[in-house]
């Protein structure tokens, strides 16, 4: 994948034990040191605005169990300072709150601060108002978003007692440094040079940059770091894994990606065996994903979007984690070496002096069991798989044996909200011509317009057709991901892009014309601002402004209800651009609650006020079916009665079948149950 995903499950660095705080981490050509003490140390990631402070605690206990020693995270600048000068670090956007409960839990940190995140999050994680900063270049030598501060002024980094042992300034730069053309190098040696004149007293990383300036370490991002990576550019820094991909984030029209629990551990093992993290994706509040991403982010991640345990992917690594530490005082210390055992096969051992001696059998032939001969001892490895020998005599855990049970989604309907005469619907406004308050001779720029307060942005023109036009037809071409077209106000069609294809889309659709004067009103609609590549700041899209009257207007939230006439849904149902409200009651007990959108179309849907995403439900993959159907309502969004949803339907659907549902998974216990039989084998 070209571009970054969701860190994952290792980090292979060597740390003291959590609890000695307040020295200076350094590091060595072997491992990460604090005081002097080395660990193997696993990491995942946990984003904290893709999920509510109420489920913070459990998520980070359930990353702890699994073998985590570290939670890593991005800094989302464009949460933190939405307009220059103005800060927000409250309810899901509160780093602080986060970053001290890890701390409270025993863990590690490692930060990500950017300024450039990527992450699938809209425009990178850059604050939109950076693009009218004048002569702006995004990705050069501007002046930082300043959140190390903050962390100092907390006491967050472990030369402070805090838990921050890493740092990460950029992200996969390397990628589009060729486009800066000679600016290029030179940044990325101001980027290390400003950061480490920051004075954090821990290491910092650039992840996917060969030529990390020294003191930065380089590190690697993707699926096969143990088969891709061309190892520390410098024989004393020592070897990071920073984004192990569990999964690979979704797009609307994209079936989703399912790595195995197998193929993961045995990428992980390898890496260890050679040099000797996504963990929980979240969800994608109000409008913060990416062109396209959907709402549910990194579902397929050990912990899944609603942060329950997925299995077998969160057992199998926890014994793998297990398994690894079990023998990590001779993977520090001993001295390592490599040999065939086969055409395909290899043994990677790690020896000390006294005596301990750690083996990694690896077979690397994906069909077929290999027996092999090691140390006089035969030994069957199965099919693309590694073992592990931590006395190098008995295998104590094997990469292609899962010893842990699927567990599957139990959903259960708590209410149909089939009931015509609870819902209110309020069909927006069709700009003509004549009632814009913002006109232009030519084509205005979508995201200069829109300055990304919304969505949508309308075209309209006026006209009297030409007598001879028997059989009219409008054509569009747009850079924008979705249009909708609407002809003397009534919807004449629509059209959109996708993903992966990058160029503009067209529509063309008949349409009816009055003898007299006609309004063309042409909808364009983006789903999220791009989040990589060069020149952000030059990226635009062709198109005419004004935005929606009712998201204009905040109808979404209580308080402004009464803005609009609200009327019984009747013909409302399956029309575009109509609000729909009702209200409701929160489900009982404690299990995680989604929303069914599978009968809508394509808008956005708020509880309570606070958005729970875009939908595009009617935008279907190659199999036919839509990619998201499923929306997270947080238990924290929630009070126990008078719930108000609000949805923007923009292209036509039935909210009579929307239902609120409850979601568990099957099968914990079982883990358990093996993971004690596991742990009796070490």
């Amino acid at each position: 994948m070209g571009w970054w995903l969701w860190w994952v499950v290792l980090v292979v660095s060597m740390i003291k034990d959590v609890g000695a705080r307040g020295e200076d981490v350094t590091y060595d050509g072997r491992s990460l040191i604090i005081d002097g003490q080395r660990k193997i140390l696993f990491s995942g990631s946990i984003h904290y605005p893709r999920s509510t402070p109420e489920m913070w605690p459990s998520l980070i206990a359930k990353a702890k169990e699994g073998g985590l020693d570290v939670i890593q995270t991005y800094v989302f600048w464009n949460l933190h300072e939405p307009k220059p000068g103005q800060y927000d670090f409250s309810g899901r956007n509160d780093l602080v709150k986060f970053i001290k409960e890890i701390q409270a839990q025993g863990l590690y940190v490692c930060l990500r601060i950017g300024p450039f995140i990527e992450s699938e999050w809209t425009y990178g994680g850059f604050p939109f108002w950076l693009h009218d900063v004048p002569g702006i270049v995004y990705r050069s030598d501007n002046e930082p978003f300043k959140i190390v501060n903050l962390m100092k002024s907390e006491s967050l980094y472990a030369s402070q007692g805090g838990p921050i042992i890493l740092s990460q300034i950029e992200n996969e730069y390397q990628n589009v440094e060729a486009a800066f053309h000679a600016k290029g190098p030179p940044y990325v040696l101001w980027a290390a040079k400003m950061a480490v004149e920051l004075q954090t007293g821990v290491p910092w990383v650039m992840c996917k940059q060969t030529d990390a300036p020294d003191p930065v370490i380089n590190a690697c991002n993707g699926l096969k770091c143990g088969e891709t990576f061309g190892g520390p550019n410098s024989p004393t820094k020592p070897s990071l894994w920073t984004e192990n991909w569990t999964s690979q984030y979704q797009v609307y029209g994209g079936e989703p990606y399912i790595r195995s629990a197998e193929d993961i551990a045995f990428h992980v093992t390898l890496f260890v065996a050679k040099n000797g993290s996504y963990y929980h994706g979240g969800t994608n509040f109000g409008r913060t994903a990416s062109a396209y991403v959907i709402t549910s982010y990194y579902d397929q991640a050990p912990l899944d979007e609603y942060g329950l345990i997925r299995q077998p992917k969160w057992g199998h690594l926890k014994e793998l984690h297990a398994a690894i530490k079990s023998c990590s005082t001779i993977l520090l210390v001993g001295v390592q070496s490599s040999f065939s055992l086969g055409q395909l096969q290899q043994a990677y051992v790690f020896e000390e002096k006294r005596g301990g001696c750690v083996a990694f059998l690896v077979n690397n032939d994906r069909k077929n069991t290999a027996t092999v001969v090691f140390r006089n001892a035969t030994f069957e490895l199965l099919p693309q798989s590694i073992s592990i020998l931590p006395d190098c005599k008995k295998i104590i855990f094997n990469t292609a044996k899962v010893n842990v049970k699927d567990n599957e989604i139990i959903k259960r309907s708590s209410q149909l909200f089939d009931d015509i005469e609870r819902w209110e619907a309020y069909k927006d406004v069709i700009p003509n011509f004549w009632d814009t308050s913002l006109k232009s001779d030519t084509l205005m720029e979508h995201m200069n317009t829109t300055k990304d307060k919304s969505d949508h942005l309308w075209y309209t023109l006026s006209f009297r057709p030409n007598t001879s036009c028997a059989k009219p037809l409008l054509h569009v071409e747009s850079l924008a991901h979705a249009a909708s077209a609407f002809v003397n106000s009534k919807y004449s069609g629509s059209a959109h892009g996708s993903h992966d294809d990058r160029g503009p889309f067209t529509m063309e659709v008949p349409i009816v014309l009055n003898d007299g004067m006609n309004n063309i009103s042409v909808l364009s609609t983006m789903v999220g601002l791009p989040d990589s590549g060069a020149f952000l700041e030059r990226r635009y899209i062709d198109a005419y402004s004004l935005g929606l009257f009712g998201e204009n207007s905040n109808i979404y939230m209580r308080e402004y209800l009464d803005k609009v006439r609200w009327s019984k849904v009747g013909s409302a149902k399956d029309q575009p651009l109509t609000w729909f409200k009702i209200e409701f009651d929160a489900p009982a007990g404690t299990d995680t609650v989604v929303l069914n959108l599978s009968t809508m179309g394509k808008g956005e849907a708020w509880v309570n006020g606070q958005s729970i995403g875009r939908y595009w439900v009617s935008f279907l993959t190659y199999k036919g079916h839509p990619s998201q159907t499923m929306y997270h309502v947080p238990r924290a969004f929630l009070k126990p009665s008078g719930n108000l949803l609000v949805i923007l339907e923009e292209s036509g659907g039935d909210p009579l079948r929307i239902s609120l549902d409850t979601i568990s998974r099957t099968g914990l216990q079982d883990h358990v149950s093996n993971y004690e039989h596991f742990k009796d084998r070490i």
